[in-house]
């Protein structure tokens, strides 16, 4: 009893005073604790042991072949809470070969029989990490494990409904991992009447991945029937989960849109609208093939009133007006009400309007009219205007043009029933039975670690790794931050600098009747600027009062007021300068393609009030002023930050030809503190002589962090960059921001 309460009491200790436990040893006694006879103290040794590795963020368990075989050996006798620290520590383990996991298997399979779902669903994340290793030649043995693991998960579902909830949660994992352990197990997550809405919910998801060509029919009844719940939420989920189905099984999709027309004719308001949601998606899936029930949709116009109902209604009159007799009436009777409508609604009666119209000139051209005044005059959504200007533009210069751009194919949508990354889904499959396994998300999105002073857990190896491995190569930029002994730390602030912007040209005379614009970004006092400079070289009247406006962009920036006056007026032939504040608005922000950077541009519009026109032109966004002036780290913050990112994150860049402020460290930090870029610390390279390494962070005002190491070479006006950061999309922007101040 002493025993094992000592070794967590270890733990707790390396909670307070790391450094003690490394200097008496007390991680040398954790190890022989593992060697103890009393299986409970194995247990706790494990547990002390896996939870100092969490807080140090370094492997202190050391898996060797003698200690894996006694934790197996404890493993059939320890308390249930002890089995669960040992799988989750084999867990971790990675077996030498696909005959030693399979051993692990073997003697890990009898926890599947455990009453503690907790010891299962550990006992489960073992076999499947474990399963990787058994490689293609053992594929009886895995058919074997597969047919093991379905009865276990079965079980759990004959749990309470809070247990229910977090082993749906796991399998949901499981299946997109191996969809064959349960792919004969799909009647167990039917939904039963007194189950809580959110296990039906989670059994719905399930019910989608596992549904197949064998047993579509079967679940089409048992979904039908849930289309006849009460329950609002679950009867849309279980008529979306039809639509899903359909795009999911090609073969399937015609059985499913009977169901749906079934559906539609009980003219239950809430089946109807989600039934004509699902069927514009599978009309994006299956293009021109089940066209034949559009009557049917019309038919049920007026029990829509939802915007996103409305809109998919919409876009299929607007994509299919060719074949519907009436599609300009139909549309009308939703212009009615334009002014009212949701901007969702608004934005897709726009683009069906400008289709109708593209499809059927003669009889629309009122209406198109009609719908482009409202947009462009009448509305102060910044979309729907945009869109307008657009559409306007494009038809009366170019219809043909517009035929391409508005009438073009669309790609085919992808069925997303296995919507997690491939390696993203890894990591859950090897977070089972924790939070991140429920959360779907991994451990560091949602659990903040305490940091570790610099004289933590093995900080000597840090060191030596570090002159190993880091500088073997006299050129590689690519500084870990282990060496912290060796950093120096400039605690003094930079003299205070305003931050300069060099204006650019962004619209010629030629395009803005008569007016010259450039354009630049900067923060000043911590707002955020847009500098304008006019030229009125040929615009016979003054230059005196604007409105500006910013389309959607990667940064959500628009403007706090839109008024721009020019005191004194700028008559021909001068040239006068403005600012204008801008703001980070969330819903002015523009989505980024997964793996693509996001774009520096900036679309802008401004409106001379004088004469009427309105002139477009795009700008680039200097990165650096959206650094906040708030966001300086401290050392061991920006340490614990820097090994959180992966490697991969890295971004790696050589900035030649530098002007010698920018070779003077002194220099470079003041510059960077005027732009909100904060010194952390420096040091020389260990065997590069002349060779010295500085650490800076920036946090954006939107709260992404950025951190720097730059490499300067005595004698050499040349720099080294290293970025890291989470904020992969934005990665680029900011090491040009780096690139660009340094340069200036």
């Amino acid at each position: 009893y002493v025993r094992k309460t000592a070794a967590v009491c270890v733990a707790k200790l390396y909670d307070i005073a790391p450094d003690l436990v490394q200097e008496r040893g007390f991680l040398e006694v954790l190890h022989d604790l593992i060697s103890d006879s009393n299986p409970s103290v194995v247990a706790n040794g494990v547990a002390a042991l896996s939870e100092i590795a969490e807080t140090s963020g370094r492997d202190v368990m050391k898996i060797s072949a003698s200690v894996l075989q006694k934790l197996l050996a404890a493993l059939n006798e320890c308390t249930e809470w002890g089995q669960v620290f040992i799988l989750d520590s084999l867990a971790k383990y990675t077996p030498a070969d696909g005959r030693e996991a399979e051993g692990i298997i073997e003697r890990v399979t009898p926890r599947l029989q455990h009453a503690n779902s907790a010891v299962v669903m550990s006992a489960v994340k073992v076999i499947l990490s474990y399963m990787e290793f058994l490689g293609t030649h053992s594929s009886d043995a895995i058919r074997n494990l597969t047919r093991k693991l379905a009865p276990p998960l079965v079980t759990l579902l004959n749990s309470e409904p809070e247990i229910q909830y977090v082993a749906l949660r796991n399998i949901n994992l499981i299946v997109q991992k191996r969809p064959n352990i349960l792919e004969n197990e799909i009647k167990v997550f039917f939904c039963k009447y007194n189950d809580p809405i959110y296990v039906k919910m989670e059994k719905l998801e399930i019910i989608i991945k596992l549904v197949s060509e064998k047993n579509i029919d079967q679940v089409l009844l048992e979904l039908k029937e849930y289309a006849t719940e009460v329950d609002v939420d679950f009867v849309r989920k279980s008529v979306s989960a039809i639509g899903r189905c359909a795009v999911k099984l090609e073969r399937a999709a015609e059985r499913c849109i009977g169901v749906l027309l079934e559906l539609i004719q009980t003219k239950v308001n809430y089946v109807v609208q989600e039934s004509v949601i699902v069927i514009k998606d599978i009309f994006r899936r299956y293009p021109n093939r089940y066209e034949s029930i559009i009557a049917t949709l019309c038919d049920n116009l007026d029990t829509l009133d939802e915007p996103l109902a409305k809109a998919s209604m919409i876009w299929i009159i607007g994509e299919y007006a060719e074949r519907i007799d009436n599609a300009d009436e139909l549309l009308d009777t939703f212009l009615e009400t334009f002014e009212e409508e949701d901007p969702a609604v608004q934005l897709q009666l726009l683009t069906a309007t400008v289709k109708c119209f593209l499809k059927n000139p003669e009889d629309t051209q009122e209406m198109v009219q009609r719908v482009l005044d409202m947009a462009t005059e009448d509305s102060d959504n910044p979309d729907l205007r945009d869109r307008g200007f657009i559409y306007w533009r494009l038809l009366s210069t170019d219809p043909e043009a517009a035929k391409i751009v508005v009438l073009g194919d669309k790609p085919v949508i992808e069925d997303d029933t296995f919507r997690l990354e491939p390696s993203l889904l890894n990591v859950l499959i090897g977070q089972i039975a924790t939070l991140s396994s429920v959360y779907h998300k991994p451990p560091e999105a949602f659990v903040v670690r305490g940091t570790r002073g610099a004289g933590g857990v093995d900080e000597e190896e840090e060191e030596e790794e570090e002159e190993e491995e880091e500088y073997e190569v006299e050129n590689d930029v690519g500084g870990d931050l282990l060496d912290i002994g060796a950093l120096s730390v400039n605690d003094s602030p930079a003299p205070g600098l305003e931050s300069q912007v060099q204006l650019s040209q962004v619209c010629s005379a030629d395009k803005s009747n008569g007016i010259d614009i450039f354009s630049g970004f900067r923060q000043v006092n911590g707002t955020i600027t847009m500098e304008l400079e006019f030229h009125n070289s040929a615009s016979p009247s003054n230059i005196s009062n604007l409105a500006i406006q910013l389309n959607k962009n990667a940064f959500g920036l628009s403007p706090a007021n839109q008024q721009i006056v020019c005191n004194p007026p700028i008559p021909q032939g001068s040239r006068g300068r403005s600012t204008v504040e801008l703001v980070v608005t969330p819903n002015m922000l523009a989505p980024i393609q997964p793996g693509q950077p996001a774009s520096p541009q900036i679309q802008i519009a401004i409106k001379n009030m004088a004469t009427g026109n309105v002139f477009y032109f795009a700008a680039n966004f200097n990165f650096e002023a959206l650094f906040s002036p708030d966001g300086a780290l401290d050392r061991s913050a920006f340490i614990e930050a820097w090994k959180s990112i992966d490697d991969r994150k890295e971004l790696y860049g050589t900035v030649s030809d530098l002007p010698p402020s920018s070779t003077d460290i002194d220099q470079v930090q003041t510059k960077f503190k005027a732009n909100n870029i904060f010194f952390i610390a420096r040091r020389p390279v260990p065997n590069a002589e002349g060779q010295e390494v500085v650490y800076f962070s920036a946090r954006t005002v939107t709260n992404m962090d950025f951190l720097a190491e730059l490499t300067f070479k005595q004698g050499v006006n040349a720099c080294k960059i290293c970025l890291k950061t989470e904020s992969a999309a934005y990665g680029v922007l900011a090491k040009v921001a780096l690139e660009n101040l340094l340069r200036g």
